[in-house]
């Protein structure tokens, strides 16, 4: 059968939309909001793997950790039964990226609230107001904060805000940049760090790993508001999300939440942030 030149368009029209979306069933996430997969009751969060204490992926596959129980009980006011929430991993260069693709519903992974962030994705919260802070060994008497730190040898990771502000702000210190915080706290068990710098809650969950080996100094001189991502314009799910994060305050859970995930470190658990509904 001979092919004119409107059925060859016709037909290869029909090709590029097939393509179209065979590409979109593939590549991304659900198209449906949060709240239309709460109403399924299923969702997908995207928390850190590698964070003792906020975000950990234990060796038996379950996850633990203070940002894993508050993704928990935000999805439990929303409908969704713990075994029923996914965990992705989210690092965080991804975390716009997931949520925009709609590869995740939520991102509680140690999020801090940005202006340049909000204008790609919404936030609920904070639900945590961390601080930069140090760690140091258990039997250290000599560091009592930051400006105890002359001449002392501080770890930090490459690049980070946390190695900047002892950079800019504390000069006298010498510090030292590694890839990874566990490098330096390796470091810092070996000797050849005097402590280790960057948020307190993270600091607490290395602590919590070997109790008795470090502590903190509990003298945080900055401000990190932890908020939970969500995709933009999804208004109404924020409001639900920033009403379970006011609960989980006003219940005790959040409390409880955080001394489950850092015994024996310690931390001083500090007051309950207010939910900033802008």
């Amino acid at each position: 059968m001979r092919i004119n030149r409107a059925m060859r368009v016709g037909i290869g029209a029909a090709a590029l939309a097939l393509a179209a979306t065979l590409t979109a069933g593939c590549g991304g996430g659900d198209e449906g909001s949060v709240l239309d997969h709460a109403k399924d009751g299923k969702l997908t969060v995207g928390i850190k793997f590698d964070q003792p204490g906020l975000g950990l992926r234990n060796t038996d596959g379950t996850y633990s950790g203070f940002d894993v129980e508050v993704a928990k009980y935000v999805g439990d006011k929303l409908g969704v039964k713990p075994e029923n929430i996914t965990f992705k991993e989210a690092p965080s260069a991804q975390r716009e990226t997931l949520l925009e693709n709609g590869q995740v519903d939520l991102v509680v992974a140690t999020y801090s609230i940005t202006d340049k962030r909000k204008e790609k994705v919404d936030f609920a919260g904070p639900y945590y107001v961390a601080g930069q802070d140090l760690l140091v060994r258990a039997d250290n008497t000599d560091i009592t904060g930051p400006d105890s730190l002359a001449g002392k040898k501080v770890c930090s990771v490459k690049g980070s805000t946390p190695a900047q502000n002892i950079k800019d702000k504390y000069p006298q210190a010498q510090l030292q940049t590694y890839d990874t915080y566990s490098l330096c706290i390796e470091a810092l068990r070996g000797g050849a760090m005097d402590a280790v710098t960057t948020d307190n809650v993270i600091l607490a969950g290395y602590a919590a790993q070997s109790p008795g080996s470090y502590k903190l100094v509990n003298k945080p001189f900055t401000t990190e508001k932890y908020g939970i991502g969500i995709k933009k314009g999804e208004t109404e799910a924020r409001t639900k999300v920033n009403d379970a994060i006011e609960a989980m305050i006003a219940d005790g859970s959040w409390k409880a939440a955080l001394e489950k995930s850092f015994p024996g470190t310690g931390f001083e658990i500090p007051q309950p942030p207010t939910v900033d509904r802008y």
